[in-house]
């Protein structure tokens, strides 16, 4: 490089080029090798204060630079942020010692264009860096649209799950929720709790009142399980106006008593449709499984039904716990009832 026409040209071809003199001082910069010093003027300065040479290893000073012209050098700026370089020099031929050193960013080219605010004005025009960085642009946009897909499809399996498992009209638990939680409590051997609770005088509301208050009446009725019961419980509708509760780590039926007390309690009270008056009440049949116990499910199921029935049999608005006496009771319940067996 003898003018400044040669370093205009190389300015174009080679923006990110350094010119050294013999006694290892920058003596001219390409474009965009100047921004790498940002407001420090790199013209001027010693080249082994402005990069630290990684590799080779052995290169420590001006000589041991020279004698490594034509090998790949491993830089990086001894200021923050430290990039990471690559780099070839090459001794000019009588130049009076000069060396040109071109740099590129390689594989670190996207902290590069970050950290110096470069564009494509600032690469030669043939340079790879330009595509390699619209690569990797095209790349991270199609990650980034791929993240949002499958955030939005594990988006819409828990709703189809959720709607899968949800009684559409109250909210509650459904029975295929409930026979998971069911399942679960069974193989575990814990102690938990179930209420079978039937809804009383629910058919005449439908009937004089309409579906609408009927609705009305369930959702009612759903609100205030949920309230009476803890969030670790589960509330399920699993028919017209059929209820099962799951209460949790029951370690004595006291709990059972209580919660069966408040709830038929509050649905005692008349809910409002419309100025008027729906009037219900809730029998309640409800087995305890103490831990360690793994019952069948449509063994503890029918015992929660043989409590239920005690419940409607004795006068409804009460909850009965579930005793094996009860089956003797419903048996005898079920022979005078049955066709055939009434007096004449």
């Amino acid at each position: 490089m003898t003018g400044p026409g040669d370093a205009s040209v190389l300015d174009v071809l080679c923006p990110m080029h350094i010119v050294i003199s013999e006694t290892g001082h920058i003596t001219h910069a390409g474009p965009t090798a100047r921004k790498l010093t940002g407001d420090r003027p790199m013209v001027g300065a010693r080249f082994l204060e402005v990069f630290a040479v990684n590799r080779p290893r052995a290169v420590a000073s001006m000589e041991d630079l020279k004698r490594s012209g034509g090998a790949k050098l491993h830089l990086e700026m001894r200021a923050a942020p430290h990039t990471a370089l690559k780099a070839v020099l090459v001794p000019l031929p009588d130049g009076d010692g000069k060396m040109i050193v071109n740099l590129s960013f390689g594989i670190s080219i996207v902290d590069g264009v970050r950290d110096y605010a470069l564009s494509n004005a600032d690469f030669a025009a043939t340079d790879l860096a330009i595509e390699m960085l619209y690569l990797i642009e095209a790349k991270t946009a199609a990650m980034d649209e791929s993240r949002r897909l499958n955030l939005r499809l594990q988006g819409a399996k828990v709703a189809a799950e959720q709607k899968a498992d949800t009684d559409m009209l109250t909210g509650l638990a459904n029975r295929r929720a409930l026979n998971t939680v069911l399942t679960r409590l069974v193989a575990g051997q814990v102690p938990f709790a179930v209420m079978q609770i039937d809804l009383d005088y629910f058919k005449a509301v439908n009937d004089t009142l309409g579906h609408a208050a009927g609705d009305h009446v369930l959702q009612t009725v759903a609100r205030i399980m949920a309230e009476e019961t803890r969030k670790k419980d589960t509330v399920a509708r699993v028919g017209g106006d059929e209820f099962t509760i799951v209460l949790a780590d029951v370690r004595g039926d006291d709990i059972l008593r209580r919660v069966g007390r408040r709830i038929i309690n509050r649905l005692e009270e008349p809910i409002s449709f419309k100025g008027q008056l729906c009037r219900i009440s809730a029998s309640i049949g409800t087995v305890w499984i103490q831990s360690g116990i793994s019952p069948a499910m449509h063994e503890l199921m029918d015992d929660a039904d043989v409590a239920l029935y005690a419940s409607k049999h004795a006068g409804r608005a009460r909850q009965t716990i579930y005793d094996p006496s009860l089956r003797d009771l419903a048996g005898k319940v079920s022979a005078r009832d049955a066709p055939g067996q009434h007096p004449a």
